[in-house]
């Protein structure tokens, strides 16, 4: 869907200004930086600096992709979730580093067993990868977790990455925390955030990670070697996201909430074992009894013309599921699983 209608005309507003046209700061603008802190306050009531514990990036996958290189020597390990978004990995393979993979299971809430890690491999951890809400599974992870992830990094001596994109699409009640409300949490990492999915700006590369200053700064280091900061008249759009009107933000969770409804009641009806997520944009649901995750995949693309990611594109323990998403209309949706229902697959 289209960005907010303020956003874009707050951009074509700041675009004309030629004090924006020189390269940025780094660090990003100090009023974007206060404004992201604001906003933390505002949502999450958690208090942050803006000038050492806020740092602008190019989307939040370019600050996951790189704080590997910031704290990943050659052989340390990442503690990444399995199933996860693919960067976690990736980025930790670009340092040298190696990928140590927490299965996220069903049956245990799609949270990681942090006590199911062997001592050699926490010894050996550099950093602590988690995505609440989940891609792919959209589970969420509540207060007594993130307090045990504060323990067990305390322990271990382990800088917690929380990829907290999904926070502001959840459906009914069920509002999504921020890591860093928990005690100690600034203490042991930081959260990547970004105004992709809250304001339908993810052609507009603009997000920030928060937290513990001295990660904020390890990562900042790596961006003025790696990049040239964020265009400013894109910074001060943001602003406009973050403290403008929030309205359409309610009237695009209701969009997504229909869209939901339609796909999964559909699904239910040809058969398939789908539930309805509590946030982000995703469905995940058991492939039939005798398939793998891509070889359903396969079915759905050359039997009704429907792709679906296999489920073990995003770690070993997603094999035996896939994943839908909700960005296409509901008469679009409404017409996928009215295939999938006449095609009988299961």
């Amino acid at each position: 869907m289209p960005t907010f209608d303020n956003i874009v005309k707050k951009l074509q507003e700041t675009v004309e200004n030629p004090a924006y046209h020189r390269y940025p700061s780094y660090q990003g603008l100090k009023v974007f930086r206060k404004s992201v802190a604001d906003w933390y306050k505002r949502r999450f009531n958690v208090t942050l600096d803006p000038n050492t514990e806020v740092v602008s990036l190019i989307g939040s996958k370019e600050g996951i992709a790189h704080i590997s290189l910031a704290f990943i020597d050659p052989e340390d390990i990442s503690l990444v979730p399995d199933p996860a978004y693919p960067v976690y990995n990736i980025g930790t393979l670009f340092a040298g580093g190696r990928s140590y993979y927490m299965p996220l299971l069903e049956e245990n809430g799609y949270l990681p067993d942090l006590d199911a890690i062997p001592e050699d491999v926490c010894e050996k951890a550099k950093l602590l990868f988690l995505n609440y809400p989940n891609n792919p599974t959209s589970a969420l992870a509540d207060v007594p977790f993130f307090e045990r992830v504060v323990a067990f990094a305390k322990k271990h001596n382990i800088i917690v990455c929380h990829d907290a994109a999904y926070t502001e699409i959840y459906y009914g009640d069920n509002k999504p925390i921020s890591f860093l409300e928990v005690d100690g949490a600034k203490d042991v990492g930081i959260e990547f955030h970004s105004l992709s999915k809250t304001y339908n700006m993810t052609g507009w590369r603009v997000g920030f990670a928060v937290g513990n200053a001295q990660v904020i700064a390890g990562l900042g280091k790596i961006k003025t070697n790696v990049d040239s900061g964020l265009f400013e008249a894109i910074q001060v759009a943001g602003i406009e996201a973050l403290e403008g009107d929030q309205s359409p933000q309610e009237d695009l969770r209701k969009v997504y909430q229909r869209r939901r409804d339609v796909l999964v009641k559909g699904l239910q009806e040809a058969g398939l074992k789908a539930t309805a997520p509590k946030a982000a944009l995703y469905v995940w649901f058991p492939v039939p009894e005798g398939r793998t995750s891509a070889g359903f995949a396969k079915e759905l693309l050359e039997t009704v013309g429907i792709v679906a990611t296999p489920g073990n594109g995003f770690g070993p323990t997603g094999e035996g599921y896939v994943r839908m998403t909700l960005c296409l209309p509901e008469e679009r949706l409404q017409e996928a699983v009215a295939r999938i229902k006449s095609a009988k697959l299961v």
